[in-house]
């Protein structure tokens, strides 16, 4: 597997403690930023000028440094859940309530949705599933953990 990431430094320790140096080819995109003389100074972001890649280790393909995919799922998961949103009525604080609205978020973009390049769900192009689940099979789902959940906890007692 090959991972990359930015250049925020708590990933070097943090990949290294979960993958080990051995389990995985590792490299970091580190995208470099300058001020847009052009641009208006409050809400403008400011200019890449260059990147650097830097393969950290393991044996990382130099063409598959990137973070644009790990970009794009996350822009497609703040525009279909707000709470993600700051200064809107639906940003959460709960850590439980955001985990399980992601986790709501990635079951139905994956199973649900029909993704209009794929024609089917991701689910469906990946193999693993041979139907587009519809929000009953979602709750069922749910209800299902919830159920097996609460056998466990009363086995525990």
């Amino acid at each position: 597997m090959q991972l990359t990431t930015d250049g925020h430094k708590a990933y070097l320790s943090a990949v290294e403690n979960h993958f080990g140096r051995g389990g995985i080819d590792y490299a970091m995109l580190v995208k470099i930023y300058g001020a847009d003389p052009q641009a208006e100074k409050r809400y403008s972001p400011a200019q890449c000028l260059g990147c650097e890649k830097d393969e950290v280790f393991g044996n990382p393909d130099r063409k598959h440094i990137s973070t644009s995919y790990v970009e794009r799922a996350n822009l497609t998961m703040r525009m279909n859940m707000r709470r993600f949103t700051r200064l809107t009525n639906a940003f959460g604080k709960k850590v439980e309530n955001h985990a399980h609205a992601v986790a709501l978020h990635f079951m139905a973009y994956n199973f649900h949705a029909i993704h209009g390049s794929l024609r089917v769900t991701s689910a469906m192009e990946a193999g693993v599933t041979d139907h587009v689940w519809d929000i009953e099979e979602i709750v069922d789902l749910l209800e299902r953990e919830e159920r097996a959940a609460d056998k466990q906890r009363v086995i525990l007692k």
